[in-house]
């Protein structure tokens, strides 16, 4: 038997009982309140049921970028020239200082390159896996891609690596690419296997212009149209419109699915890989973690054809692990939490938080009202921000690829007024809460704040004062807190310590939102249409927000509790918008209606992640990469 029907044979569903069982634990522990975790609690029961235990260690990642020419860059589908791959490997080995190194170093992951077919003698990089198959795809606008025996192998050659990965002691696989114009192939792959249009697949990839992009959306079709690929049968289509890395990342797939081991998918060209898995052995799927929503249509279709849901939205369009990366980290997180919760009641974790109690008083009269600090609030800092973007243009990457990430490093950037803040900014997270805590909340609570290394305050609202109280109470805690903390994560828990978690969010939901999500009130009369019970907490975050942002924190919210009041408050003083960092749902889409610092914690990740990027990769002329030539990359990248 070959290696390939070896590894397809050993493809069994992951252990759904145990999972089962996980989920009747979390239901006994959370009194029924564990779908307030919504699509992070899928993540943790999908891990669990992949290794088949109920505590397993957090795991060991490694990051794998494939690299591999592509005939099909003749045609001049991408804004990079064919060289691209061969500097890029490079850049990953020798320089190390591309996106893969950056946010590898970011997740804990060990890296590997591996050389599947690129189209250039390579000996001479140091540390590059050899596990050649051909010197290049031919170009599939003239013909299939590769023969047949070249698809068998480069799918026996994935599973290869993925036998020594696993054998070294990985059982995290995070996949990722390099080679010019695999957004063509992956788009070829995609609409053959979900059979949709050339049109309905292909997207700018490398930021390419709309002449090219309609030149390459006729490349997608003439391929399809030529080579008809079938799409029953995978490695047809891999042999036809594929290239080698895209059956060398499917042939890992599958050989750590073999040896039930979790795969994290990044963007467009994993999931078109994972296509070609998933047709080979349906039971694949049961290992693969969606981690993001990328910029191409292609990845779309994919994930609804793989059943799969991802919880990043963060506009990514870049293939080097980075998506995967980031929810690595979110997956211990909730490991973390988890290996909380299920030794509740009867061990609890301490809760080392700082107290803070609202007087039971009238505020003290001071200068630092609301009108103060609409009238001196700070601007960003233009020069840091324009210093800052220069930056994110030159780097090793097609140019704004990895979106929300970008936007993130640069308000960063003019809020500390420093066009390159660096990775370990202190983290702290402000938890409003009422008198008496849900001591649930506080064991998740204190997982999440763990988890994000972030310290936290219990800031104790009462009822029965003034507004302005409750204002100058928030406004205290966010001015001492953002002192110290840059990054500010802005929560609070239920105000009934029985309610169920997310009833706040669904009061402030009904009386401030219209039906679309909207808000429903202008900013000078929402507070009169508040619950009056949740009118104090809405005093006291006001004050925190504002005042943190007068003192240039970056504020990260929570749950949508707290994103309806921030909203609120940019309404009543928009010169704090800059400086608060919207989670969920903008960037993260897990219908997580948990309170407590979980999202905030995730958002602290996120903004962290897009420092590593800033930081910790190179420019086109420090790594000897060509820039674009083509898309508005063209304009604004230097070598």
């Amino acid at each position: 038997m070959s290696l390939l029907n070896r590894t397809l044979t050993a493809i069994e569903p992951a252990n759904h009982e145990l999972a089962q069982q996980a989920a009747a634990q979390l239901t006994k522990v959370m009194e029924g309140d564990e779908d307030s975790l919504g699509l992070l609690k899928d993540l943790l029961l999908k891990y669990l049921s992949i290794t088949g235990e109920m505590h397993p260690a957090a795991p060991d990642k490694c990051t794998v970028i494939c690299c591999a020419s592509h005939g099909v860059a003749a045609e001049a589908v991408s804004a990079y020239p064919e060289e691209t791959t061969l500097q890029m490997t490079k850049s990953y080995l020798i320089g190390q200082g591309a996106a893969a190194n950056a946010f590898a170093n970011f997740a804990d992951s060990e890296i590997f390159i591996a050389d599947f077919g690129i189209k250039a003698d390579t000996a001479d990089i140091p540390g590059l896996l050899d596990c050649r198959i051909g010197n290049g795809t031919d170009n599939i606008a003239q013909g299939p891609a590769m023969s047949r025996e070249q698809a068998i192998a480069a799918l026996e050659k994935g599973i290869e690596l993925a036998e020594k990965l696993v054998a070294e002691g990985f059982d995290c696989l995070l996949p990722g690419e390099m080679g010019i114009a695999n957004t063509t192939v992956s788009a070829a792959i995609c609409a053959a296997i979900c059979n949709k249009t050339a049109a309905e697949v292909t997207g700018r990839g490398t930021n390419i212009s709309d002449e090219r992009l309609a030149k390459k959306t006729a490349i997608v079709e003439k391929a399809l149209n030529l080579n008809q690929p079938d799409n029953t049968d995978a490695i047809d289509v891999l042999a036809k419109v594929g290239g080698f890395e895209f059956g060398a990342i499917a042939g890992l797939m599958l050989g750590f699915a073999a040896h039930h081991k979790a795969v994290i998918l990044d963007g467009s060209n994993c999931a078109a890989a994972a296509l070609i898995a998933q047709n080979l052995a349906p039971d694949c799927v049961d290992y693969f973690l969606p981690s993001h929503r990328g910029g191409e249509p292609a990845q779309g279709f994919a994930l609804e054809k793989l059943g799969l849901t991802p919880i990043l939205h963060l506009d990514l369009r870049l293939g080097e692990a980075c998506g995967s990366s980031i929810l690595a980290r979110e997956l211990e997180a909730m490991l973390n939490l988890w290996d909380v919760v299920s030794h509740l009641p009867h061990d609890p974790v301490e809760t080392p938080f700082q107290q803070a109690y609202m007087p039971n008083l009238a505020p003290k009269v001071t200068n630092k009202t609301f009108d103060f600090y609409l009238s001196t609030m700070q601007d960003l800092d233009t020069q840091a921000m324009e210093v800052c973007k220069e930056r994110l243009d030159n780097l090793v990457k097609p140019l704004e690829s990895l979106g929300a990430l970008e936007q993130i490093a640069t308000e960063i950037a003019g809020i500390m007024g420093d066009e390159l803040p660096n990775c370990d900014l202190d983290r702290a997270l402000l938890c409003f809460t009422s008198k008496v805590s849900n001591p649930l909340q506080m064991q998740l609570t204190a997982a999440s704040s763990q988890s994000a290394k972030a310290d936290v305050t219990l800031a104790h609202v009462r009822e029965g004062l003034p507004l302005t109280a409750a204002f100058d109470f928030g406004r205290e805690q966010g001015e001492f807190l953002s002192l110290s903390y840059p990054l500010l994560g802005l929560s609070m828990t239920e105000m009934d310590e029985h309610a169920p978690f997310g009833t706040t969010a669904d009061l402030l939901r009904q009386e401030l939102l219209n039906a679309d999500g909207s808000l429903k009130y202008p900013a000078d009369e929402f507070l009169a249409h508040a619950p009056e019970a949740v009118q104090p907490f809405i005093g006291a975050m006001i004050g925190a927000i504002i005042a943190a942002a007068h003192n240039s924190a970056l504020i990260i919210l929570d749950d949508e509790a707290s994103e309806i009041i921030a909203r609120y408050t940019e309404l009543l003083c928009p010169a704090v918008r800059p400086y608060i960092l919207h989670v969920q749902p903008l960037l993260v889409k897990a219908n997580c209606t948990l309170p407590g610092g979980l999202i905030a914690g995730l958002g602290m990740d996120i903004a962290e992640a897009a420092l590593y990027m800033l930081n910790y990769m190179r420019t086109f002329a420090e790594s000897k990469v060509a820039i674009a030539s083509d898309g508005p990359g063209a304009q604004r990248q230097q070598n």
